[in-house]
């Protein structure tokens, strides 16, 4: 393998619920749940009746031909979108945000704007994927560093600053605005108040779209089944993956009724998006995350993590504060210990919790939406002794 991953010193190999074990018969309460993808856990019994279902059945068609599930699917999509009127399927955030680009592009075309009237502006510290358009919405120099030239038509201003997204548009030649509703790569940042219903504004009065990448935020994680529903705006474009297909790998794009006919016979592709597997996976994961009782779920134990790292935190003194919402939680660390959020997770792994992080400064919680309070207490009790190793060896 290309050597682009740094991966703990530990071979998964078998998982249930929010709990994980090694080759070496180790276990682990999952705070990460595949950076947000294992929506409802490992080895959901619902998911795998689905997906063996079915294997026993049908594999793959390509979109030269129909098959049942993938129609379903779209179909599932778009009814609880409260927006869409279309869908797109395909493998992965990345290539559902690529979809989104060049949704974008098409529409202003056939709006009638040239190449240099069709910009898109991005916010300093999301993160969009890594393809090399998507790369390029991403505004993290580090994650664009060496693959130059770039694409361009692209534009970048600070998250939350609505001053500078109105001079940012200004000049007449933009297209879109992509954001994220909470930045996940970028610290577990939320919009603040008011800031996407400021966004959407903006984009009506510069006859701009306004695309929502919800890959790691959507899907129930934030307590709601789409993170924008808590801001009551209507976007034009929806992205979505990883918790949509609960481990198994699938993207969707969500097109608006401005832009669901912008993309006509042969306007882009992919060979295995909505393969029968994938969409059979993602219609059940979907209806059990729309349901009251995730929604339940994430509110009560997203309460009860912020609850537990703030009482550790008043012993160990390790966090300025903890941000987000539901459960997608970033814990700060204090200027004393910057850049140190991969030790901590190194001692969090040694102690059996598996965290991530966001950035060099941010502990990152995005545990199973269904996770129990026993797991979240064990979890809990792993942190402490785990900050506790951390603060002894700082």
């Amino acid at each position: 393998m290309l050597p682009v991953y740094r991966p703990r010193e530990l071979i998964l190999e078998r998982g249930q619920g929010a709990r994980l074990w090694d080759s070496q018969g180790r276990d682990y309460v999952d705070f990460g749940a595949g950076i947000a993808v294992c929506s409802l856990g490992h080895c959901d019994p619902d998911l795998v009746a689905a997906l063996t279902a079915q294997a026993g059945v049908l594999w793959h068609t390509s979109n030269v031909f129909y098959s049942e599930p993938p129609l379903r699917l779209a179909q599932e999509l778009v009814a609880a979108s409260r927006f869409a009127e279309r869908a797109f399927l395909c493998n992965s955030g990345t290539e559902g945000n690529e979809a989104a680009i060049k949704l974008v592009r098409k529409w202003a075309s056939a709006q009638g704007r040239a190449p240099d009237r069709r910009v898109i502006v991005t916010f300093r510290g999301s993160f969009h994927g890594r393809t090399l358009a998507a790369v390029t919405a991403t505004a993290q120099p580090k994650y664009q560093e060496g693959y130059e030239p770039l694409p361009g038509g692209f534009r970048y201003v600070d998250f939350n600053d609505l001053d500078a997204l109105a001079a940012a548009m200004a000049t007449g030649d933009v297209a879109a605005v992509m954001l994220e509703p909470v930045q996940g790569e970028g610290g577990v940042m939320p919009a603040a108040p008011g800031f996407l219903a400021g966004v959407r504004a903006l984009c009506d009065a510069h006859a701009a779209l306004l695309v929502l990448d919800e890959i790691q935020c959507g899907m129930g994680r934030t307590g709601l089944l789409f993170a924008h529903w808590h801001d009551e705006v209507t976007p034009d474009i929806v992205t979505l993956a990883k918790a949509l297909g609960g481990g198994f790998p699938i993207g969707a794009l969500l097109a608006g009724p401005k832009v669901a006919q912008v993309m006509q016979f042969g306007a882009h592709g992919t060979t295995f998006g909505g393969n029968p597997l994938a969409a059979s996976v993602a219609r059940v994961a979907l209806r059990k995350l729309a349901s009251n009782e995730i929604a339940t779920n994430v509110a009560r134990q997203g309460q009860a993590l912020r609850d537990g790292v703030t009482d550790i935190n008043a012993s160990l003194d390790v966090f300025d504060h903890v941000r987000g919402r539901g459960l997608m939680l970033g814990a700060v660390l204090k200027p004393a210990f910057a850049g140190r959020a991969g030790e901590i997770l190194d001692h969090a792994a040694a102690h059996g919790l598996l965290l991530l992080q966001a950035g060099p400064d941010v502990l990152r919680f995005v545990p199973a939406l269904n996770i129990r309070d026993e797991e979240v207490a064990d979890g809990l009790s792993r942190l402490r002794v785990a900050l506790e190793a951390f603060a002894r060896a700082a």
